[in-house]
């Protein structure tokens, strides 16, 4: 059990043809719910935090907890910066203990992202922490990302590979059809499998071999869950997510982490929107909150099993 960076469990996921769940957190009963569906599955996770969660909890508060249910747990985890938008907010987390950080330069032109990522994977890698970067923009919302459809773009293969070769970035978030948020899809989902494999296979020739790659904006956005909000007063309508089978299936190809924060986020709701309903009268935050973190649990264990396969990574 330990505190890690994720280059291990990418060796491993890309071998056995899983994938990592980086689940986000914000408070104590998320990683409490995150833990202890890793326990219950014998799997390796990624812990990751947006600035807002930064914001909102504290990295120090952060750590404390992750460290705090690793030796509760004794799960292998890696403690994680989800879209860091600048070099600060790396160092912070450096600084703070994280073992591994995102910087997402994707809204600059090409040659400003290839020299800002350089940037923060020089610093990164002199404390002994892992980089991860994305190249091309995922439509949607999520905290502090905000890109409507008409400028999300596709990554382009022969771009990524440069990309990689001149930032020396540890593994890549790529866009091929998902997006942020609750609400994916207007019509049929679609992700471009053919595209991710012409990006593996061009980064292997170039001497990437098994190079991991990032799925962001990949909740499912599971319907009875939907359901179960709205009918205890939510007003989530017309919200779509990723289908299991392709992500499933993109853990079997080159995908090593899958990023799932909208899922925590309605799972949460879900729990203490019913919790309220039930116990109107009911006023203590531990009975409510107690009921979400139950069902944080109980999603990330369903997604470890079905969706990620990294059952028993830890072995």
């Amino acid at each position: 059990m330990a505190l890690v960076t994720s280059k291990e469990m990418f060796e491993k996921a890309y071998k056995g043809k899983y994938a990592i769940g980086a689940f986000n957190i914000n408070n104590m009963e998320i990683v409490q719910g995150v833990m202890r569906g890793a326990k219950a599955k014998n799997s390796a996770i990624i812990m990751q935090c947006s600035k807002s969660a930064l914001n909102y909890a504290g990295p120090k508060c952060l750590l404390g907890m992750v460290e705090a249910l690793i030796d509760e747990t004794g799960v292998d985890v890696a403690l994680h910066l989800d879209h860091g938008p600048d070099l600060e907010t790396v160092k912070v987390c450096v600084e703070n203990g994280f073992t591994s950080v995102m910087f997402d330069g994707s809204h600059f032109d090409y040659e400003e992202n290839v020299a800002k990522t350089k940037e923060v994977v020089d610093y990164a890698h002199a404390h002994g922490v892992v980089v991860e970067a994305e190249l091309g923009k995922l439509a949607g919302v999520e905290d502090d990302v905000n890109v409507d459809a008409a400028h999300a773009t596709y990554t382009d293969p022969d771009q990524a590979v440069d990309f990689v070769s001149k930032t020396g970035v540890d593994s890549l978030a790529i866009a091929i059809g998902t997006s942020h948020g609750a609400y994916k899809f207007k019509g049929e989902a679609k992700l471009d499998f053919d595209r991710l494999a012409l990006i593996t296979s061009k980064l292997e020739d170039a001497g990437f071999k098994n190079y991991p790659i990032v799925l962001h904006g990949a909740s499912s956005v599971d319907p009875a869950v939907i359901e179960l909000c709205n009918k205890y007063g939510g007003q989530i309508k017309g919200a779509s997510g990723i289908p299991v089978e392709m992500l499933r299936k993109a853990a079997g190809m080159a995908v090593c982490k899958i990023n799932m924060d909208t899922d925590i986020r309605l799972a949460m709701t879900a729990g203490i929107r019913k919790s309220f309903a039930e116990k109107p009268d009911a006023f203590d935050p531990r009975g409510y909150l107690g009921v979400a973190r139950d069902m944080v649990q109980e999603l990330v264990e369903y997604k470890i099993e079905k969706v990620l396969g990294s059952v028993d990574s830890m072995k």
